[in-house]
Formats: structure tokens, sequence, C-alpha cells
């Protein structure tokens, strides 16, 4: 059980660091002054970084050890926080957030694989994966309540610093209680591999992001798109000779693999997005406190971890498919209520943020769990870094494209203010993430009935 809880206390401390600074936005900007464009670079760089550098550091600690690279990752996670915490321009938290996501890279990974060498029996190892995905849930959801919290009596910066006791935790507890587990088959990690992958993912999530930030006249978006999707387009080819492989792509060819990852992304991609966006409106529309805003995800956050923790029972009773479309399914049933409460009051919003929370407990259980069982014990680093870029592409997508169409509407119905900075119209911002919130609904509804099908048809046992 101690490992478990060292297990579960990293993945909470990288999810709750995905979201912690959406309650800070306020304070932040009046003391660093960052354009619009930097509030987003500030919220979803360290998902970037992240989410270009899981596959790699996936197979690091199947090579190196997965507890060792733990170790490592946690010191300097902890020492990135101390530098995003003390910064004291835009630009330089932008660039601490990036030391923060390449260090949290190497913590993800690990996590998920270490619970396969602890937890050896299938029931146990269904039951930790639960609490373990309960505990990334819970951090992702409870971002904006810690740091609602801490912000009612410290500085901005105090969302950051309080990673630095945990790390401590992490470290001295986890040298002692986790057992090292690593790949039997020893190969050398490709450096030209690593290269094309991390920078194509990279060049992809940039493009896509300042396109929709800056909009499509802005011409250095399209060429990180073509370098980047040339790169991956050439790293994919790669994998294809090498006797093993950085992205073993033989996963994708198991449906129930496939469709675990592509429901995770867009279950994180649907939730995060709302989640950041959330405290910001309720801060500047409904005139809520730190405190008020950040408890105000709670009703998400608390469902979404007992939900997390009972899953692996609901899967021995019905099945990984029910339960992934049924997480689809709340999911986008949630978005769409939440989308129409928005303008009416926050107590309108407690049922849809409660079936969010339903979403994404269970459909991060299940995928993190398909995951496990896909892959051999040679190769689960490099699937679980699989599945937590899913997951670290949904949170940084969530954030920017969310955030983008956010502005665009409320530039099209507003004052054309679409800055933090500045005194926002009520109605154009209430529009704007209402219509969102509806938007992103449906696509999720189309994604549940496309995963749906493709489960029916090739593996109906799921």
């Amino acid at each position: 059980m101690t490992a478990l809880f060292v297990l579960c206390l990293a993945i909470f401390l990288v999810a709750v660091d995905g979201t912690v600074l959406s309650v800070a936005v306020p304070a932040i900007t009046e003391q660093l002054q960052p354009s619009y464009n930097e509030v987003l670079w500030i919220g979803d760089i360290y998902s970037f970084v992240l989410a270009g550098l899981l596959i790699t550091m996936g197979n690091v600690g199947d090579r190196i050890g997965r507890k060792k690279l733990l170790l490592i990752a946690a010191v300097g996670f902890g020492a990135a926080s101390v530098a995003a915490a003390l910064a004291p321009s835009a630009e330089l938290l932008i660039l601490a957030r990036v030391l923060q996501g390449m260090t949290g890279a190497g913590l993800m990974p690990s996590t998920l694989g270490l619970l396969r060498t602890v937890f050896t029996d299938e029931r146990e190892r269904m039951r930790a994966v639960g609490i373990w995905s309960a505990s990334g849930a819970a951090g992702a959801a409870l971002g904006p309540t810690v740091a609602g919290v801490l912000l009612e009596h410290y500085y901005w910066g105090s969302v950051l610093l309080v990673n630095v006791p945990v790390v401590a935790l992490i470290a001295g507890v986890g040298a002692w209680a986790l057992p090292e587990a690593r790949s039997e088959t020893r190969h050398p990690i490709d450096p030209v591999s690593v290269i094309y992958s991390t920078t194509g993912i990279l060049g992809v999530v940039y493009g896509i992001t300042e396109l929709a930030h800056a909009g499509p006249g802005f011409w250095p978006a399209y060429l990180a798109l073509g370098v980047g999707g040339l790169l991956i387009w050439v790293f994919l080819r790669r994998q294809r000779g090498m006797p093993v492989p950085l992205l073993d792509l033989q996963l994708f060819s198991q449906t129930r693999f496939a469709a675990a990852i592509v429901a995770q992304l867009v279950i994180v991609f649907a939730n995060i997005g709302a989640l950041f966006f959330l405290p910001i409106f309720l801060r500047q529309v409904g005139d809520f406190s730190p405190l008020q805003s950040g408890l105000a995800t709670l009703p998400e956050s608390v469902v979404a971890m007992v939900t997390a923790a009972s899953t692996a029972r609901l899967i021995g009773r019905w099945g990984h498919r029910s339960i992934l479309l049924s997480g689809l399914t709340a999911g986008s049933a949630g978005l769409i209520l939440l989308g129409v409460a928005i303008p009416i009051s926050y107590p309108a919003m407690v049922v849809p943020l409660m079936l969010m929370g339903f979403s994404f407990g269970s459909v991060v259980t299940v995928a993190s769990d398909l995951v496990l069982t896909s892959a051999s014990a040679d190769r689960v680093g490099a699937a679980t870094g699989i599945s937590e870029t899913s997951f670290e592409l949904g949170t940084a997508l969530g954030i920017a494209l969310t955030g983008s169409a956010v502005s665009v509407i409320y530039t099209l119905v507003g004052d054309g203010k679409a800055k933090f900075s500045e005194a926002v119209d009520p109605r154009a911002f209430t529009l704007s993430l209402g219509a969102n919130c509806v938007i992103v609904g449906m696509l999720l509804a189309v994604v549940t009935y496309a995963v749906a099908r493709a489960l029916r048809v090739r593996q109906p046992q799921a």
C-alpha cells in the first residue's frame, strides 16, 4: 500500500499542475502583465512538452529502470516548480513551465508501469489502477480548488511552491518503498527517433495552437505544421524497421487499445477545456472569490474520484466496452447541459459538472486498464507512454482550442477585448463559454458513436 500511495501521489502532483494555474490567472495577470496568448501558453505549454516527451520517457524507464526515472524526475519537477513560482516575467514563467513539463514527463509513465510490477494479481491490479486513476482525476479536478485555498492567503506562486514538500515525500518514501523494474531486453534508445517524435509532436501542436490563437493568416503556424507532420511521418516509417521501436505500432492494431487511446484523449480534451476556463469565468463574471471559484469545481472532482475508485468493480460486472461508452455519453450530456446552464446560475451547473466527473473518472480508468493489459511486461513503459501522451495532448489541446474558440466567439459578439488583463464584457464571455461547451459536447457525441461502432464490429466481447 505504501508503494501505491507514492505512485498515486506522483500522478496527483502532475495532474494538479495541469489546471492549478487557472484560478491564479487574474493574480498572474496583475503582477506579470501577460498578453492573452501568453496566458494560454502559461496554461498549456506544460502539457505540450509533456505530450512531446512521454513516449520517449516511457522507453527510457523501460531501459534505465522505472523507479530510477521516477525519482530523478521528481527532484527535477520540484526544482522547476520553484523556478516557476519565482518567475519575474511571463516569458520566464513560460520557460519554467517548459522545465516542469520535461520533468513531469518522467513521472507519469513510470507510475503506471510500476503499478503492473507491484500488483501482479489481476483483481488487485484493477483495483490499484482504479485508485491510481482516481488520483489523476482528482489532481486535474482539484487543481482549481487547491489554488483557491492558497490564493486566499498567499501570492500566486504558492500554487507551485506547494509541489516542493510533495516531491520530497515522493522521493524519500519512493526510494524505500518502490521496487525497480525495467525491460529484460536491453536495447539502446534510438536518439534519431527521439528527435523525430519530440520535434514532430511539438511542431504539429504548436501549429494548431497558433492557428487557433493568431488566426489563419499566421504563416509560421503552417510551416510548423508542415515540418512537424513530415517528421512524424518519417518517425513512423523508421519505427516499422526497428527491432525494438520507440513507438510500438502493433499496439494500435488492437481495437480495444486504439479505442481506449482515442476515448481518453477526447474526454480529457473536453473536461480540461471546461475546467480551465470555468473558474476564470466565475471570477470575472460571477464575482466569485479565488476560494469560491476553486471550490466550484468540487462537484466534478468528487464524482470523478468516487467513479474512478469504483470503476474496477463495474468493469468486472459490465465489461470495458459498456463502461467506456457510458462514460463518453455522460461526458457529452454533461458538456451540453453545462453550456445551457452557464448563462443561468452556478447551482444549475452542479449536475452537469457531476456528469462530467463521472465521464472523466470512468473513461480514464477503463483506458488505463486496457493499456496495461494490451502490452507485454517488456513493453509496458512504451505502452503507458502512448497512453499518457494522449492524456496530455487532450489537456493541452483542451486549453488551447477552447481558449481560442472562446476568444473568437467573444470577439464576434463582444467588445473585442478578448484579454484577461482588461475588463470583460460579461454577456459576451457568458455566451462564448456556453456555446463552446455545447459544441464540444456535440463533437464528443460523434466520437462516442464512432467508438461504439468500432468496438461492436471488431470485438463484440468487450
